[in-house]
């Protein structure tokens, strides 16, 4: 006999894991400090990948000005604006970063809690309806 609850639950549970369960369950299997700590790292090093290209295209775009500037306090000053606004921008994302997965992992870990609740739940129901 079909018993309209268990078949909407049955309905939800099946909708969230085919969407979005499957990363949920892999995001959730992670220690909340594991999973923001490796995915700030890996954050930090595509913000400096990313710089890197962007400094190498300026210096090739701008050669011609560096090269008629071309002086020791010039170099200086120049290295010193691209590791402070380097440093800036890794500190930036790195927060930014750590904010968001952390945020990412307790909003995955609270719909995991839910599944396994109305896991328990439906269980229960097949229980109920074996006596």
């Amino acid at each position: 006999m079909l018993n309209e609850s268990k078949v909407k639950l049955m309905t939800r549970m099946a909708m969230y894991e085919s969407k979005q369960g499957e990363e949920d369950f892999k995001i959730s299997s992670y220690y909340k400090k594991d999973y923001r700590s490796f995915h700030t790292i890996a954050t930090i090093i595509w913000v400096t990948v990313g710089y890197a290209v962007a400094v190498g295209i300026g210096v090739i775009a701008f050669l011609d000005e560096l090269m008629k500037n071309l002086n020791m306090q010039f170099l200086v000053m120049l290295a010193a604006a691209v590791i402070i606004g380097y440093l800036v921008l890794v500190i930036f994302y790195g927060i930014v970063a750590s904010h968001f997965y952390g945020t990412k992992h307790e909003k995955a870990r609270k719909r995991v809690k839910q599944f396994n609740h109305d896991l328990t739940r439906l269980n229960r129901m097949y229980e109920r309806e074996k006596r």
